[in-house]
């Protein structure tokens, strides 16, 4: 495989020449739409690899029948009947009825494999598809994986399903942007949480990234995949189904389910307890419905706000944890400083409550959706499970990763192997272990601060208060990263700004009445 010293394993060489080249093909069509002809593409050629190394392995078995689907069902391969192979399809990718033969091919298989159902892409046929785009696509998508072993072949198409997922999300902005989480954040989550064996649970999985690296993640620890249960949600129809293929490209069986309530108003999940939660979380959202949503049970530290469901998502989320379980959820930098509508107090219950374990600022410009800076909030049920951990009870760990990721291109930052490694392992150091090195704060990175410190800062969790300024000599820094570092202080202390005079406003306007 490609080396994965710097690039979290995103590249394997060929899928920037291979998304190039897919891009050409789409012609005057909107990425929206081409998502799903290409996806949809992409996964066909997947099951039908797989079917084809399981045939093939079939063939060779003196009482096996290569022909009986129950023989690829027992073995959690999906059954590709004849005119949905792919082979059948790449003979035909010339032909002006190529769009009818796909939709053929999607609806033959979604009737013999129920988990499908509902889920594939059925308008290949449609007029405004140019079908000698669509013939060339074929060609394009015939060779990823070919001549490759099965599990080669797996890890090939997921990626290169991954890598779509991300481009589609770049072409469309924001709207592309809200289902998917760059990969090097989903990576730091799952290097901070280590989800080895347990429930894993997502309540706005979009297209199910955090699933697919925390099984990688037990894959490359030595773990086993069977050891974790994935639950999920979505409340975007075409989103769940693109989070129903993506965990099927790699095999990976998960009870997501799809209402277009959302997790709020139906939970399809009421009495789950998640080990490990993960999350991305829409920012800001204003009408989530809160006004109906009064009186819950999940509201343990506070009713959030009618106007944002920041404040609702973590008691959501914390509602849902095991009595040992932990939780990380990416937000709005706004989030850790708030005074808006009781999020301040709210913030204020959880801090007191010990249910904040860290807190992390993201640099700017990692999101393909939004340029607002984002934060990571860590959550625990229990600071003191025991075991391995030491008694976290009174503390919160702070880290300011502002300065630890790099630019992949004119407009887009990653966390690099190297980045995540640090941050997590300053986590890890403090949370205790027999194996951990001892835990140190790190001016201008990482600070361990105690409850009563919290309070000096009137309950607000912004890493820059706590870790303080690097040791430094500040001639040794390049300007890009002073500049940088100096723009999203000057955004940070505008928001705060922005919440103090609206707190102050709020309190004139209590004292006005009470007059």
């Amino acid at each position: 495989m490609a080396n994965r010293a710097d690039n979290n394993g995103a590249n394997l060489g060929f899928e920037a020449q291979l998304w190039a080249t897919a891009d050409k093909l789409r012609g005057n069509m909107e990425p929206s739409d081409y998502k799903h002809v290409a996806l949809g593409l992409i996964f066909l050629k997947y099951i039908s690899d797989a079917f084809e190394a399981k045939r093939e392995e079939l063939l060779g078995e003196e009482l096996a029948d290569a022909e009986d689907p129950e023989e690829y069902l027992a073995e959690n391969v999906f059954w590709v009947p004849k005119d949905a192979r792919w082979s059948h399809l790449q003979a035909r990718a010339r032909r002006p009825a190529i769009g009818k033969d796909i939709d053929v091919a999607m609806q033959a298989i979604e009737a013999s494999n129920a988990s499908l159902k509902g889920v594939l892409p059925k308008d290949y046929a449609r007029p405004a598809l140019n079908k000698v785009m669509l013939g060339e696509l074929i060609d394009l998508v015939s060779g990823i994986g070919m001549a490759e072993e099965a599990n080669r072949s797996r890890d090939i198409l997921g990626r290169v399903y991954e890598y779509f997922l991300g481009g589609f999300a770049g072409a469309e902005g924001k709207r592309g942007g809200e289902f998917y989480t760059p990969r090097s954040v989903v990576r730091l989550l799952v290097e901070m949480l280590e989800p080895y064996k347990g429930r894993v649970y997502d309540p706005c999985c979009g297209s199910g990234g955090m699933f697919v690296q925390s099984e990688k993640f037990v894959e490359e620890h030595g773990g086993r995949i069977g050891d974790i249960a994935i639950y999920g949600q979505e409340s975007n129809y075409t989103t769940w189904r693109l989070a129903k293929i993506n965990l099927a490209v790699r095999g990976i069986d998960a009870d997501i389910r799809w209402n277009n309530e959302g997790s709020f108003h139906k939970d399809e999940l009421p009495d789950l307890r998640a080990d490990f939660i993960l999350a991305n979380p829409p920012f800001n959202i204003s009408d989530w419905g809160g006004d109906r949503l009064r009186e819950d049970a999940r509201w343990k530290f506070g009713v959030p706000p009618v106007g944002n469901a920041n404040y609702a998502w973590l008691q959501h989320i914390h509602h849902h944890l095991a009595p040992n379980g932990t939780a990380g959820v990416v937000l709005a930098n706004g989030s850790m400083s708030s005074a808006k509508s009781g999020e301040g107090g709210i913030r204020r219950v959880m801090v007191e409550a010990d249910a904040v374990d860290c807190m992390i600022a993201l640099p700017g410009q990692l999101f393909y959706s939004t340029q607002i800076p984002a934060c990571l909030w860590f959550l625990a049920r229990n600071k003191n499970p025991g075991g391995e951990c030491r008694d976290r009870r009174g503390e919160v760990l702070f880290i300011d990763a502002r300065n630890q990721a790099h630019m992949v291109d004119r407009t887009r930052k990653e966390f690099s192997d190297k980045a995540i490694a640090r941050i997590a392992g300053a986590y890890h150091a403090w949370c205790g272990g027999a194996d951990m090195p001892t835990y140190e704060d790190e001016p201008g990175f990482c600070k361990s601060a105690t409850l009563e410190e919290i309070r000096e800062h009137n309950h607000v969790l912004t890493p820059g208060r706590y870790v303080g300024a690097a040791v430094s000599d500040e001639d040794d820094v390049p300007f890009e990263e002073r500049f940088a570092g100096l723009k999203d202080t000057l955004a940070e202390q505008f928001a705060e700004a922005e919440e103090l005079s609206t707190l102050i406003q709020m309190k004139l306007e209590e004292v006005f009445h009470a007059g």
